[in-house]
């Protein structure tokens, strides 16, 4: 005779599609960005107070536009987890779940090692990487507006913007932001977990693609069309 009172596969996949659980799926990212868009804030505020006179305006423009850039691009993205659409459809399994969780919180790492002191002309590039990524990063998230997802979910088909170029421009923005990050924190430690964290979000990006796939029949001939990540070659 069954138990009764057990949790099921059916059970758990119901609650999978609840109001309940896609809000409470929400609670971690939106306290991730709301927190890390305040630190970005008081940053701005002490590099404001404390730039020293003999700092080139140059270099601190590019700077403030950084963290500007940045604040914006963690503010879109509190807003974008508000927002969104109730999903369409989710990756089955837990590697999708692990892959989205490693490839979107192992990135920060790299700025808790110890920062290089670079000539003024390799600090602006690495300044100039971060504010183009970020600003682009936030552009995007304006353009997918309630689809944005860090898990493994279809909620509203985009092939508009950035997305008529590539099908993954919000991951290919960010990670030119986070190679201007790993020019100033550079070491073999850095770059194996920026190597670590492109190898996640390329796994991120197909199963991603195999949901909406799934989800969306018009995703066939998008991605026939549309290159991954750079136009032409990939």
């Amino acid at each position: 005779m069954a138990l009764t009172g057990r949790p099921t596969a059916i059970d758990f996949a119901r609650l999978q599609q609840s109001l309940v659980y896609d809000s409470l799926m929400r609670l971690p990212m939106l306290g991730c960005s709301v927190f890390a868009a305040a630190a970005q804030m008081a940053g701005l505020a002490g590099y404001v107070a404390e730039a020293g006179p003999g700092l080139s305006y140059s270099v601190w423009t590019v700077n403030l536009a950084v963290r500007a850039s940045t604040i914006a691009f963690f503010l879109f993205q509190a807003a974008a987890v508000i927002l969104r659409a109730p999903p369409a459809g989710r990756a089955r399994g837990i590697e999708p779940r692990i892959s989205a969780v490693i490839g979107t919180f192992l990135a920060p790492a790299i700025s808790f090692f110890p920062r290089r002191d670079l000539p003024v002309t390799a600090e602006m590039l690495a300044a100039l990487l971060t504010f183009l990524g970020t600003a682009a990063a936030a552009a995007v998230l304006l353009r997918l507006g309630r689809s944005f997802s860090i898990m493994a979910e279809a909620r509203q088909l985009v092939t508009t913007g950035p997305y008529r170029l590539v099908r993954h421009p919000l991951y290919l923005a960010e990670e030119i932001a986070l190679f201007g990050v790993l020019l100033q924190f550079f070491s073999l430690v850095t770059a194996l977990i920026f190597a670590v964290q492109v190898a996640f979000q390329l796994r991120r990006m197909h199963n991603e693609e195999l949901v909406l796939s799934a989800s969306f029949a018009e995703y066939a001939a998008y991605r026939q069309r549309t290159a991954r990540l750079l136009p032409g070659i990939y």
